[in-house]
Formats: C-alpha cells, sequence, structure tokens
C-alpha cells in the first residue's frame, strides 16, 4: 500500500510540470504551445531594445567612447523621450544629474530591493518552468521569483505587490502575459536603470515566442547598437532557438502613450551559480535610506 501511494505521489508530481506541448490551453491546441522551459540569458546592460521606430523606451545619452553603446558607468537617461510625461522627465532628468557627478543614485538592484517589472528582466539569465496552471520564472539574482498564473482574469480588486498580479494565456504558439497591480507607493520605484518612473496605472504586456536567427536579426542588429554586451557579441555559433519577448508598456501616470520594446535570449547551457545581492550603504549617493538594517546591541 505504501508503495502504491508513492508511485501515485511521484506520478502525479511529474504530471504538474509536464512540457507545455504535452498539455492543453485554453485558445490553444496542444501540439501549437513550444517548450519554453530551460534557462535562457540576454547578457545586455540596459536590457531593452528600442522598436525600429515608434515610441520606445528612454536610452542611455551617455555612450561608451569604445563602441558607442549605453556607458553602464554612466547612467543619463535621455528626459528628452517624447514618452515621459513633465515630471517623469524631471526625475529622469535629476538622476542623471547625479550619475554625471560621478554619484550611484540608489536602485532597486543596487540596494538589493525586489525589482518591477520590467526592471526584473534586468537579470541576465532566467529560468522558465511551464506547469499545467502556471508559468514560473526563476531569476539568477537576489533569488527572485515570478509566478504567472495561467487562463485566469486579473482579480476585480488588485492587491499591488512587488511583481505585480501577472495572468498568461497562449495565442497559437505566443505566450502573452498581462501584468497590472505593480506596487508603486514604495522606495526605488523605477522601470529602468535611468531611475524612470511609474505610477499605480503601470501596464505591461509581454509576448513570449520561439524563434529562428531570422526573426530576430534585426532586433540584434539593434540591441548591440544601443546596449552594452559585457560578456561580448552574441556567439556566432549559436545553432538553437533564440527567444524574442516583446514588450508593450502604458502607464497614464507616467507617460504620454505606450511603448515598445524587444528582448531576445539564448539557451544556456552553462553552470548557473547562484548570486546574491549584498547592500552597500556608502557608496550610493549617501541615501541615509539605503543603509543596512541596524541595531543598538546584538539581538544575540
Amino acid at each position: 500500500m505504501q508503495r502504491r501511494k508513492l508511485l501515485l505521489w511521484a506520478i502525479l508530481a511529474a504530471a504538474s510540470v509536464l512540457p507545455a506541448v504535452s498539455q492543453i490551453a485554453a485558445g490553444a491546441p496542444a501540439a501549437s504551445i513550444p517548450d519554453f522551459s530551460g534557462i535562457w540569458r540576454h547578457g545586455t546592460l540596459p536590457w531593452l531594445i528600442p522598436p525600429a521606430s515608434g515610441p520606445g523606451p528612454v536610452t542611455n545619452r551617455s555612450r561608451r567612447p569604445d563602441d558607442g553603446t549605453s556607458d553602464y558607468a554612466q547612467l543619463v537617461g535621455d528626459y528628452t523621450n517624447p514618452i515621459l510625461q513633465p515630471w517623469a522627465a524631471d526625475v529622469v532628468k535629476k538622476k542623471g544629474e547625479v550619475s554625471l557627478a560621478g554619484e550611484d543614485f540608489p536602485s532597486p538592484a543596487n540596494q538589493c530591493w525586489p525589482e518591477p517589472p520590467p526592471f526584473l528582466f534586468k537579470h541576465m539569465a532566467m529560468q522558465m518552468l511551464q506547469r499545467r496552471d502556471s508559468i514560473v520564472m526563476i531569476f539568477n539574482e537576489d533569488h527572485e521569483v515570478r509566478q504567472v498564473r495561467m487562463n485566469q482574469p486579473h482579480p476585480a480588486r488588485v492587491t499591488p505587490s512587488w511583481h505585480g498580479d501577472a495572468v498568461g494565456h497562449y495565442e497559437g504558439d505566443v505566450l502573452v502575459i498581462d501584468t497590472v497591480g505593480i506596487k508603486a507607493d514604495r522606495k526605488f520605484a523605477m522601470i529602468d536603470l535611468f531611475g524612470t518612473p511609474y505610477t499605480d496605472k503601470l501596464h505591461v504586456v509581454e509576448r513570449y515566442q520561439l524563434t529562428d536567427l531570422g526573426a530576430v536579426k534585426d532586433d540584434l542588429a539593434r540591441d548591440a547598437k544601443e546596449n552594452w554586451h559585457p560578456g561580448g557579441p552574441v556567439n556566432p555559433n549559436y545553432k538553437d532557438k533564440y527567444l524574442k519577448v516583446q514588450f508593450t508598456i502604458e502607464d497614464e501616470g507616467a507617460f504620454t502613450t505606450p511603448w515598445t520594446a524587444t528582448m531576445v535570449y539564448l539557451r544556456d547551457y552553462l553552470e548557473w551559480p547562484e548570486v546574491a545581492c549584498a547592500e552597500n550603504s556608502f557608496g550610493f549617493y549617501h541615501d541615509p535610506d539605503a543603509g543596512v538594517p541596524r541595531a543598538d546591541k546584538p539581538d544575540f
């Protein structure tokens, strides 16, 4: 009897993480659902690729002298980007002035705080787990985990949270994730490295699709022109599928119009080391609120 229970438990556990190709999801036949599971890496800073035309993300006014890409050592957001409402442009401008003065302004990344979408995608590696009723995204830094409920609507009243309320569905071979309710009443509320602010109206839509090189070639070219690649260019010998993510972002409280961006991931077969964040209370603009917890006397 005990062996039967163990066998049943093993079958149920395995069934809960069956590849997506064996699942039947609302709106898409099982055969059309690709297997997004595994580890993916993008390797760029910043990470959002501007569109070929139309409104796009804030980019860096400061460029590297060697290749003209974004200068990660000096994060000066383009506050003249027409997507920004005046107050948001002023925030970005002031953050850039801090960076130009040689200081690092506090952000969710350098202060080890939870990162909201799309800031969350700064993490260069991501593991996707496809379950029958959810998608789980595990990021390679700071133990951040994102949960996406499948084939369910947003609640009538969403309780704001660090990553927001994310729901997904399949449209043919495309995974669509819709996120609202991203906590805005928090410290370091920004969506990118340039301090671009957001409000409780932030709405992020992501469309994931597996593609061949031809479908992302133009995106990779724009990426190479705009974003810094610390690990070097994309491996020319890479032969596997690419994961293309198309973003549509709107926030009537901070932006003048919806805007789009893209990311391109490659499958990562290397060992995934654990990366933890450690606060630095002295290195970031002398912010008294950015320090580590303190006590008058030890609690041990």
